[in-house]
Order: structure tokens, then sequence, then C-alpha cells
């Protein structure tokens, strides 16, 4: 494997093994001993993890095959290309993309969650608590496990 691409492929599996670390930890009696307090939880960042373990899969692959995404839109970009090269040529699963796609969605809700609602509503009404993403979270680590082993194994081949 290319050094860049084991770069963006280490960084992908580092990011998903992030996300476990943090959702366990939001379950653990670990927390307080570690500065967080009693009812903290980081499902949300478990979340972001887990997507960001999609994107550098993703560009990983792009890059085993000569394509570059860069900032601008560097994450659009990234799906368009994967899109367009992978799923498009059928190469690979096209489910792989749903699940990109999906995560994606996910991150920018929880990343700008605030501008979007005010956008959609006129005004911001946010009542969950954070205990409510452990679900989310769970199908976010799962979406990335499944991604990043699909990849893995194509760029292993």
């Amino acid at each position: 494997m290319d050094t860049a691409v084991k770069q963006y492929h280490d960084r992908a599996e580092h990011e998903l093994r992030l996300s476990i670390v943090l959702r366990n930890l939001s379950q653990s009696d670990l927390r307080a001993e570690l500065g967080a307090r009693r009812g903290d939880t980081f499902y949300s960042a478990a979340i972001s993890h887990a997507y960001y373990a999609i994107f550098y899969s993703a560009k990983a692959l792009l890059l085993s095959v000569g394509i570059r995404t860069s900032p601008p839109d560097v994450h659009r970009a990234t799906v368009e290309a994967f899109q367009r090269h992978f799923v498009g040529s059928g190469l690979l699963d096209a489910e792989l993309l749903i699940i990109y796609r999906k995560m994606i969605i996910r991150a920018d809700g929880l990343l700008g969650l605030f501008q979007a609602e005010k956008a959609k509503r006129g005004r911001f009404t946010y009542k969950t608590l954070p205990q409510a993403n452990l679900e989310p979270a769970e199908e976010s680590i799962q979406n990335a496990e499944t991604f990043v082993r699909h990849i893995t194994s194509v760029l292993e081949k």
C-alpha cells in the first residue's frame, strides 16, 4: 500500500477506534476519574469520529487510484468522487455510498445543529438529553465498521 494511502487508512482506523472509545467511556464509571461529570456522555463525538473513519477510508481508496480531493469542499468532493469512480462504475456495492451519505448528513447535523434548526424553524428548540444519542452513535459505529472493513479489503487486494 502506498505511504499516503496507508496514512489515510491508518487515520480511518484511528477515528473508528476513537469513536468506540468515546461510546464506551460514555457508559463507564471512569468518567469522573478522567475529569468528566457523572452524567456526561460523548455519543455526539462518537458519531462525528465514526463519520471521519468513513471519510478517511474513502480518501484512502480514492488516493489508491490517483484521485485527490482537497479544500474547499473536500467532504462534498470526496463523496462525489467516490460515487463517480467506484459506485457509478460498479466497483463497490452501492450500499457503501448510502452509508457514507447518511454519515455526512448526521455529522453535519450534529456539528451544525444550531444553524440547521434556526434555518428550518426560525428559532432553536433542542430538548434532547445527551444520553438520547446512544442509539444513533451505535448505528454510526456499525456503519463505520462496515465501511472501513469493505474499503480495507479492497485496499489489501
